[in-house]
């Protein structure tokens, strides 16, 4: 019996030290990037290590000190994953939708802050729900948490959004289970074409047809510049994000305060995908197939309306913002 206990022991010792080491390997380059640019570095101990999950002496779980607000379908999981390069970032895991969502949000901080990775004193939290843009009642509520806190607005050139909306709508639908007795009729919006539904039977455009409604940025802008003030939100541009990553990321690295750390070398173009993938010391990652979706050939004569008929809004936009993206006006 004596025997038998003493190995059980020995196993189990020698699977946490493995499990230790493992840990320490996956995240030595991180931890000691981080320490070397913290004034004052935490000391950092051995983590302790329970199933699936990894925590560290001297880290907790912080409410985030940014959050990417929007917009949808401009790249904000692309953002999220590029700034998660740096070692003072860490990134909550999925759309928490707390402030944008009532049975959520009368949980309470607490449960919010609990959905927040564990960090070190001097990280930086974001989360990142993109329905947070639109919600009416969102500014007031992350302002209620934390009056300082900046934000990032990702934002395309509008008819292009609203095209990629439509495509992953479509997308979904076509992948959701329906019941027997449903089908998708000609009648469905879901079965009609971009076209049909951007525009109404007279020829004029469907303003209320949400993908295009989500593009009008600066009625949905103006709620949160009401409550913060501009030099809290930055405006990042998701084109050249996907263009030339390096420098829209240098941009949000200067107005969060963290030194450079994101280079070109933390990218490559994947061909086959046709955009950028990350890298870092461990390894290569591209965001998941349903990312850069193929969009459906949009009638050229309606892309040219759709965009004369943003001229205005863009420029209300620009105004709000105090910068011109030249996007197209035809």
């Amino acid at each position: 019996m004596l025997l038998s206990l003493f190995l059980t022991f020995h196993i189990l010792y020698d699977s946490a030290v493995y499990s230790i080491q493992a840990a320490t390997a996956i995240s030595e380059n991180k931890i000691s990037i981080l320490t070397n640019h913290i004034p004052n570095p935490p000391v950092i101990n051995q983590p302790v290590v329970f199933p699936n999950r990894i925590h560290f002496p001297k880290t907790s779980r912080r409410l985030p000190q940014c959050l990417i607000i929007g917009v949808r379908k401009c790249g904000t999981r692309a953002l999220l994953e590029m700034l998660y390069l740096h070692p003072r970032i860490q990134k909550a895991a999925g759309e928490v939708h707390f402030f944008d969502r009532d049975e959520n949000y009368l949980r309470g901080l607490e449960w919010y802050r609990k959905k927040m990775p564990h960090s070190f004193r001097g990280q930086i939290t974001i989360e990142k729900s993109p329905s947070y843009f639109v919600t009416p009642e969102v500014p007031e509520r992350v302002r209620a948490m934390n009056a300082s806190i900046k934000l990032l607005l990702i934002v395309r050139e509008p008819v292009t959004r609203a095209i990629s909306d439509y495509t992953q709508l479509r997308s979904h639908a076509a992948t959701a289970t329906l019941p027997q007795q449903q089908s998708l009729s000609s009648t469905s919006p879901l079965s009609r074409s971009f076209e049909e539904l951007a525009l109404l039977p007279n020829g004029t455009v469907n303003e209320a047809y949400r993908p295009l409604a989500i593009s009008q940025y600066h009625v949905h802008v103006h709620r949160w510049l009401e409550v913060f003030p501009r030099e809290q939100l930055l405006v990042v541009n998701g084109d050249q994000l996907i263009d030339e990553p390096v420098s829209q990321l240098r941009r949000i690295e200067d107005f969060l305060g963290i030194e450079p750390r994101i280079g070109s070398n933390n990218f490559y173009f994947n061909e086959t995908k046709g955009f950028y993938c990350l890298r870092n010391e461990t390894g290569d990652k591209c965001l998941r197939e349903t990312k850069g979706r193929k969009h459906p050939r949009v009638d050229p004569v309606v892309i040219s309306k759709l965009r004369k008929f943003f001229v205005e809004h863009n420029q209300k936009f620009y105004e709000l913002v105090g910068e011109d993206l030249g996007w197209p006006e035809e």
